[in-house]
């Protein structure tokens, strides 16, 4: 961990039952940079990000966002961080703006001018009732209430889930811009092209724990190769050897 670490988990652990989600998973990331957060589905990323907001608890390990524990500075936690995920749900009774506007006030106000640039660049009708709303419609509207906040964190979990082309083009000059501002974005994507265009460092996790972490320049020569074979034989051994990383 360093001393501008935004994000610093040391050791996190946590079961359901008899299922290990996470297990002594470690994540740094620093002030001001974009930083992946990659693996298949299962590996533990989401409820990793649950834990950062304070959605579950820990069974054990350190974490820490902006210094706060989650678990208990939730509400202190929340006013400075904003999180989008890759299944929208939202109150079906009310406007995407009624939406856009609760958010902004748990957060401690409405960031007007902000507010109208996103939802002209994003193309959202914030008059419609959120029950009509496309899933596309309802990402934008989670969109547009994180990137009109002044958050100083955001937590992105497949932000982009769908929206056209046009749209994750337009989320990514959002992302660049906010770097400059010297925000702070951890994404968690399976789109590679898009983790490509910005991230600074990624970390990649398997079965709940972090198995590479580094600037995506350290981590291009990662390549494996993946042999299907019988033996006759237990292969508990084989884990061992140098070049296997999965068995």
């Amino acid at each position: 961990m360093t001393d501008d670490a935004v994000i610093a988990i040391s050791g996190l652990t946590k079961s359901f039952g008899n299922t290990v989600a996470l297990d002594q998973l470690d994540l740094t990331v620093n002030a001001g940079e974009v930083h992946g957060f990659l693996g298949p589905n299962g590996a533990g990323k989401t409820t990793t990000i649950r834990i950062l907001l304070g959605m579950l608890r820990a069974d054990a390990g350190t974490v820490r966002v902006l210094g706060l524990d989650p678990w208990t500075d939730a509400v202190a936690a929340h006013a400075r961080l904003a999180y989008v995920p890759g299944e929208v749900t939202l109150w079906p009774g009310i406007t995407g703006g009624e939406t856009i506007d609760l958010l902004a006030r748990l957060r401690g106000g409405v960031n007007s001018a902000r507010r109208a640039e996103m939802l002209e660049r994003f193309e959202l009708d914030p008059t419609v009732k959120s029950r009509a709303y496309s899933k596309g419609n309802r990402q934008k509207v989670a969109l547009v209430a994180a990137l009109a906040s002044d958050a100083e964190l955001f937590l992105f979990d497949e932000p982009t889930a769908g929206l056209d082309p046009l749209k994750e083009a337009e989320f990514q000059r959002c992302v660049h811009e906010l770097v400059s501002e010297g925000r702070t974005v951890l994404l968690s994507s399976h789109l590679l092209a898009e983790v490509e265009a910005l991230c600074d460092r990624v970390s990649i996790v398997r079965h709940g724990r972090t198995v590479e972490s580094g600037s995506l320049a350290d981590l291009r020569h990662l390549n494996t190769t993946s042999i299907t074979v019988e033996t006759v034989r237990p292969t508990a051994a084989l884990a061992a050897t140098p070049g296997v990383r999965e068995l």
